[in-house]
């Protein structure tokens, strides 16, 4: 290890560890601790502050667990929760995110038909930041970041769904998480359809490894990727109805089986007639679905 600097103060650095680019970096974190490089590198400095994002209302939750009407007297039935949206961060955003916003700006910045371009809104919470798309936006959008010599985000790791029954207009959500090997940065693109219109652009052309997530989430979701070369069944049997993670969708319980040797109350261990059981609420007839159906 080299010797450390003079008056004042200065940094112990290992012999042959390489210098580090202020423009490049991980992603800043809000418990990172204050040290030399955290004076020294701007993106692990959290980026901007609460006040800096404004928020979007689009539901009051009512209650607990969902569950609505059910003469609560614990004090549950009483809660409400508001489920905020954030609706855009003021400049500047911190460290390297404004250096990726800027680029993104040049490349799909205003046109005729949008006057700010491909980009809706930008999103920075939480040390991290997200990317809001116009749908029919987005192939062209990922493409420049794939692409770009100042991006080069090349790797696609996930695609999410993200249902807001409530946010009219705007219910379905489609989240992409992408990661710039080049330059060891992260970002989400994040890209909005209306329930009446659940059709979002594929990129399969452009990050084959959204295949899979694509499907899944069109399983789950009912988010209608156009264009993906094979939209089939991934997860969920042949013939089965509805997109279990939408909020809509009622979740029944597994068929009820009696453990080995259980009795009703008053039966005996013979063969006399027994008295029907009882399903919980929400349990279907096991000759009408289930295994033995």
């Amino acid at each position: 290890m080299t010797g450390q600097g003079g008056e004042g103060g200065g940094s112990e650095q290992r012999v042959g560890e390489p210098e580090h680019d202020p423009q490049h970096g991980t992603t800043p974190h809000a418990d990172d601790q204050p040290s030399t490089a955290h004076q020294r590198l701007p993106e692990n400095q959290l980026p901007v502050g609460p006040d800096a994002t404004e928020v979007e209302v689009v539901e009051v939750r009512h209650g607990m667990f969902g569950a609505r009407g059910s003469g609560d007297t614990s004090g549950y039935g009483g809660l409400r929760r508001p489920v905020v949206l954030a609706a855009g961060s003021k400049r500047p955003y911190g460290g390297w995110f404004d250096t990726v916003a800027d680029r993104l700006a040049e490349l799909v910045g205003p046109d005729d038909r949008h006057q700010n371009g491909a980009i809706e809104k930008v999103v920075v919470d939480r040390g991290e930041v997200t990317f809001f798309v116009r749908r029919e936006d987005l192939p062209r959008v990922v493409t420049q970041l794939r692409d770009d010599a100042a991006l080069r985000f090349e790797l696609l790791s996930g695609v999410s769904g993200v249902h807001y029954p409530e946010e009219t207009g705007r219910e379905l959500h489609a989240v992409y998480h992408l990661l710039s090997m080049t330059h060891n940065r992260r970002i989400r693109v994040e890209v909005a359809a209306p329930d009446s219109d659940p059709h979002i652009p594929s990129i399969v052309a452009t990050y084959p490894t959204a295949d899979w997530h694509e499907r899944e989430t069109y399983e789950m979701f009912g988010i209608d990727f156009v264009g993906h070369p094979a939209l089939t069944p991934l997860l969920l049997p042949d013939g089965f109805e509805g997109h279990p993670l939408r909020k809509e969708f009622i979740l029944a319980s597994r068929v009820a089986k009696l453990w080995p040797g259980a009795k009703e109350p008053g039966e005996g261990h013979g063969s006399g007639p027994r008295r029907k059981a009882i399903r919980p609420p929400g349990v279907p007839d096991p000759a009408v679905w289930g295994p033995d159906a």
